[in-house]
């Protein structure tokens, strides 16, 4: 199946507001598939159906697929391509738009992994998405920008260590599993990107409160520049002294900074915070 040519017999044209570049060789796409280790038993979410190239490798494996694409003027060429996939239901809309118990009802309310090459703008708020509202997703197999997935997947004491690192790897397993050039994209973008796989261990770390633990994260790089004392103090409205006795407790100096610590200390931290400020 030719997908340019498919294309361009319907006159689609690229639409830069959604971000579309798509991936059309079907050898890798079928190593795309493989790394996320669906298999005949899975229900998977796909969020930017594109042409319908990852999905017709997806429904060759998985049970069931869902697949989201929010530009209509693709309807007509995932008709075409999906024509003979049986297990495929294609969702015209934008995936943001619904909550997170209409996603779950879409899936049966079962367990479902997500695969997706999505268009960079959404990553992260997609991501948190799943992250924070999700107790039915397994995992997520995603194509995105090379810088991201490095973030993702970084350790403390690293330049792109920061606050979605944290969140995510203190729920999760992060692992690159390969980096694709930007000259394997239709049309190909201006930078290279990478397919990460992140596998949720929701009992990785004692948790007591999530929402408390990502308000610490999130301020605790709020002002990267600034020492974790100043942060904590400008977000929970401490003294200095009680900043600094909360890091002394945890056996830290008070002039660490928030990318110093990792995840297990951060869950340390919000436990000793949430019991000094509240």
């Amino acid at each position: 199946m030719d997908i340019k040519q498919i294309l361009q017999q319907n006159n689609f044209r690229f639409n830069k507001q959604f971000g579309q570049n798509f991936l059309t060789d079907s050898t890798l796409l079928a190593s795309v598939v493989a790394d996320s280790g669906i298999t005949a038993n899975d229900v998977v979410l796909e969020i930017g159906a594109g042409a319908g190239t990852l999905t017709r490798a997806l429904s060759k494996v998985a049970k069931q697929v869902i697949a989201f694409e929010i530009d209509k003027n693709l309807k007509k060429i995932l008709d075409i391509t999906l024509a003979d996939c049986n297990n495929v239901q294609v969702v015209m809309g934008d995936v943001m738009r619904y909550s997170m118990e209409q996603l779950h009802d879409l899936v049966g309310n079962k367990p479902f992994k997500v695969v997706a090459n999505i268009p960079y703008y959404i990553t992260t708020p997609l991501i948190m998405r799943f992250v924070e509202e999700s107790n039915l997703v397994q995992s997520l197999t995603l194509t995105i920008q090379k810088e991201v997935a490095e973030r993702l997947n970084s350790d403390h004491n690293c330049k792109d260590y920061g606050a979605i690192t944290v969140a995510v790897q203190a729920v999760a397993d992060v692992e690159i599993l390969q980096v694709l050039g930007r000259e394997l994209f239709y049309p190909a973008p201006n930078v290279d990107s990478a397919v990460v796989n992140v596998v949720f261990r929701r009992n990785k770390f004692d948790i007591e409160d999530s929402a408390f633990f990502r308000k610490t994260v999130k301020n605790s790089f709020a002002m990267r520049r600034k020492t974790l004392v100043n942060n904590l103090m400008n977000a929970f409205k401490l003294t200095r002294e009680v900043a600094e006795g909360i890091l002394q407790q945890m056996g830290l100096p008070a002039t660490i900074r928030g990318e110093a610590l990792s995840v297990g200390q951060f869950v340390e931290l919000a436990k000793v915070l949430k019991n000094s400020v509240l």
